[in-house]
C-alpha cells in the first residue's frame, strides 16, 4: 500500500491567525473563556509552551497563561476551511478516511502513478494547501496507516517525512515510549510501565510478557512494534444525521434566549446542508434539563434546507416541552434526500418559487466563497448578539 497522512497544523488556531495576523506569534487558545466552564479546542505553538493542550480545562489552561489570547470556535468557518482543503485531497484518489476536520489518511495505491508516485503526490498536497487557502500542514508517507500517520508527527509544523518500510519504522522507534504505538493509550502504557515496559524496545525483548499481560490486544501491539499494519484506509459511509448543540453556561428559563439559541443553531446546519446540497425530512429537537435529563421531540416533513423552516419547527417543538431550566438546546437532522419534497399545486406562484430560488442560490455562492456571516437577518443578528456577547 502506498498511503498519505495529512495533519493540518495547529487547524482552529492557524485559521485564526491567517485571518487575524495581529494574533501571530501569541499564545492563542481556542476553546472556552475563563470566566466560563469548559476546555481548550485547540492552541497555537505559542500557548503549548506553557504546557497548554487539547482537552484541558480552561481553568487549568488559565493557571498556566494568565496573559493568553482566549477565544470561541468559530465552527463554521473551519468546516469552509476544512472543506476547501479537501476539494484539494480528492483530486488525489477516492480512498480518504478523514479522522476529523483537520486530519486524513488518503490510499493512493491506485493512482500513485498517474502523479509521479506517492512522494510527489504529497508534496503537491503542501504546496496546493499553502497555496490556496494559506494554511500549512504536516504530511507522511508511508507503507501503512501507522507508519504515514508517524511520519506525519516526524517533522511537525509544516513537516514532510517517508516511512516506506517495516525496518525503518522499527528503527525509527525502537527507543521511543510504547505510547508511540498505535492504539497504547494512558492505561495500556500504565499496565506496561508496571512489568517494567516503557518504549519499544522493551516490548521487542519481552513479548510473551506483553502478550501473558494484555492478550490479544499484546499480540496486535507486538505486531505494530514489527512494523505489521494491516489495517485498510476506509471511506466511511455517508452520516445519517447532521447535528449542533449549545451548552449554556447558565441554566436558562427564558424562552426566547432558547428560540434565538435554536435561530443560530438552524442557520449553521442550514448552511452546511446548502453547501452538501442535501435536504432533511426529519428535524428534532434536542434538550437537557438543569437536572441533566434529556429528550427529544422530532417531527418529519418534506425535505428541506431553510433555515427558517428549521427554526420553526424546533420553535414549535420546544413550545410543547415542559417550562423548566434548561442546560443544553440542540437540533439534529436526518432522513436525508438529495432534493427537496416541494411540489407545485395550482396555487403556487411559479414566478416567485423561482425568484426564491434564485436568491437562496446567490445566497449561498456568497456564503460558500465569503463564510456564513456574509449575510444575515436582522433577527439573526440579533440572537448574535444575545447569545454570543
Amino acid at each position: 500500500m502506498q498511503i498519505v497522512h495529512i495533519d493540518m497544523d495547529m487547524f482552529f488556531a492557524a485559521v485564526e491567525i491567517r485571518d487575524n495576523p495581529e494574533l501571530a506569534e501569541k499564545p492563542l487558545i481556542i476553546g472556552a473563556l475563563p470566566s466560563e466552564r469548559g476546555v481548550v479546542a485547540t492552541c497555537s505553538y505559542e500557548a503549548r509552551k506553557y504546557g497548554i493542550r487539547s482537552a484541558m480545562s480552561i481553568k487549568e489552561a488559565y493557571r498556566r497563561c494568565p496573559h493568553g489570547i482566549y477565544m470561541h470556535p468559530n465552527g463554521h468557518k473551519y468546516v469552509e476551511a476544512s472543506r476547501q482543503i479537501r476539494k484539494i485531497w480528492d483530486d488525489y484518489t477516492d480512498i480518504a478516511e478523514c479522522i476529523s476536520l483537520d486530519e486524513c489518511f488518503l490510499d493512493v495505491t491506485g493512482s500513485s502513478h498517474a502523479f509521479g508516485g506517492a512522494e510527489n503526490i504529497g508534496r503537491e498536497i503542501k504546496r496546493r494547501v499553502k497555496d490556496e487557502t494559506a494554511l500549512t500542514c504536516s504530511v507522511g508517507i508511508g507503507y501503512s496507516m501507522m507508519s504515514a500517520k508517524l511520519a506525519s508527527e516526524e517533522k511537525k509544523p509544516d513537516g514532510f517525512f517517508q516511512i516506506l518500510t517495516p525496518q525503518a519504522l522499527r528503527e525509527l522507534i525502537i527507543d521511543r515510549s510504547v505510547r508511540i504505538i498505535y492504539g497504547v493509550g494512558p492505561q495500556t502504557a500504565a499496565q506496561l510501565d508496571k512489568i517494567g515496559i516503557k518504549n519499544v524496545r522493551d516490548i521487542y525483548n519481552n513479548r510473551d510478557a506483553v502478550i501473558h499481560l494484555l492478550g490479544n490486544h499484546g499480540r496486535h501491539i507486538i505486531d505494530l512494534a514489527d512494523g505489521i499494519d494491516n489495517r485498510v484506509v476506509c471511506t466511511p459511509a455517508k452520516a445519517q444525521s447532521l447535528g449542533r448543540e449549545i451548552t449554556f453556561q447558565h441554566d436558562i428559563d427564558d424562552r426566547e434566549y432558547l428560540k434565538d439559541a435554536l435561530r443560530l443553531i438552524a442557520r449553521e446546519l442550514s448552511f452546511q446542508m446548502r453547501l452538501d446540497e442535501t435536504f432533511a425530512k426529519t428535524i428534532t429537537l434536542k434538550v437537557t434539563f438543569k437536572d441533566m435529563k434529556k429528550i427529544t421531540r422530532s417531527k418529519s416533513d418534506d425535505a428541506t434546507n431553510k433555515a427558517d423552516v428549521i427554526f420553526g419547527t424546533v420553535c414549535t417543538l420546544l413550545d410543547k416541552v415542559e417550562r423548566r431550566s434548561i442546560r443544553l438546546v440542540g437540533i439534529s437532522l436526518s432522513g436525508f434526500a438529495d432534493k427537496d419534497a416541494l411540489q407545485l399545486t395550482l396555487f403556487d406562484d411559479a414566478a416567485e418559487i423561482k425568484k426564491s430560488k434564485k436568491l437562496d442560490d446567490v445566497t449561498t455562492n456568497l456564503q460558500r466563497k465569503y463564510g456564513m456571516n456574509i449575510v444575515k437577518s436582522g433577527s439573526e443578528m440579533i440572537a448574535e448578539k444575545k447569545i454570543w456577547e
